[in-house]
């Protein structure tokens, strides 16, 4: 493959059609200091092969273009051979048609450079967190859980994740067993599509933004998270953080920025 590549896949994981995770360590290089939420560059010249599912590309690319996006990492920041990625296909993209026909030991460009301000440096300590997420969007929050988070005795932290299916959520089973390690640890995933399921789904169905209002979130977290000891990230789908923003704004949630610090912070990605 192209000489602009720099980086080799070390492991793929598919986790359900159209997601995958892959592992990339640098080749020849180390990978920089860096912190949980933020987010490395992949890319792949014009002329990688795509897989069969995507769409026919609309516009002619030169062969030597190399095609490149920004990604969330879910990999520990503790963890200096690799990073991880954990991505959904878009079938009419540029890239993503191209990374999924990697298979191990192939080649790819992964950036030198690691940014992002979505970490846990804009949470004072002491403050309980709920992690907010949809799809993919779940990656950074897996970084901070690996990396950067321990079980504490007297703060809580929760992950409130949506997918349309069950085979949709990502890292599931290290979740689980996240929780059951962790008393004050709390998994609460939600599928929008239950009647498609092979297998009768058992927990939560509808939307996160309904998930975060319900009585079994309240009795999960024993009661409703307050402003004053709580901060809440939102990463995923803009129309649940639309919606995540009126409901938090309801309950006294204030968003967090530079001149404004407060209690909700956001990850805008898509």
């Amino acid at each position: 493959m192209s000489d602009l590549t720099n980086a080799i896949v070390s492991q793929r994981i598919e986790v359900a059609s159209g997601l995958i995770v892959l592992r990339v360590k640098p080749d020849g290089w180390d990978l920089p200091q860096w912190k949980s939420g933020q987010f490395g560059i992949l890319g792949l010249p014009v002329s990688a092969q795509r897989i069969r599912l995507s769409d026919p590309e609309e516009a002619e690319l030169k062969p030597d273009k190399l095609i490149k996006r920004a990604y969330s990492i879910s990999s520990s920041s503790e963890e200096k051979d690799y990073l991880e990625f954990f991505i959904t296909l878009v079938h009419s993209g540029a890239l993503t048609p191209r990374l999924f026909h990697l298979q191990p030991g192939d080649r790819v460009f992964m950036g030198q450079r690691i940014s992002g301000l979505f970490t846990l440096d804009q949470i004072p300590e002491g403050n309980n967190l709920v992690f907010i997420g949809t799809g993919t969007g779940l990656a950074p929050y897996m970084s901070m859980l690996r990396g950067e988070l321990d079980c504490h005795p007297n703060l809580q932290t929760a992950v409130l994740l949506g997918a349309r299916h069950s085979w949709d959520l990502g890292y599931r089973g290290e979740l689980i067993a996240m929780q059951r390690f962790c008393s004050t640890f709390h998994y609460m995933p939600v599928i929008s599509r239950p009647e498609e399921e092979i297998v009768a789904w058992s927990g939560q169905t509808g939307y996160v933004q309904s998930l975060w209002e319900s009585e079994e979130f309240e009795k999960t977290w024993g009661g409703r998270p307050s402003p004053d000891n709580t901060h809440i990230m939102l990463c995923g789908n803009p129309a649940m953080i639309e919606g995540m923003m009126e409901s938090l704004a309801a309950e006294g949630f204030q968003e967090h920025t530079k001149k404004s610090p407060g209690q909700v912070h956001v990850e805008k990605y898509w």
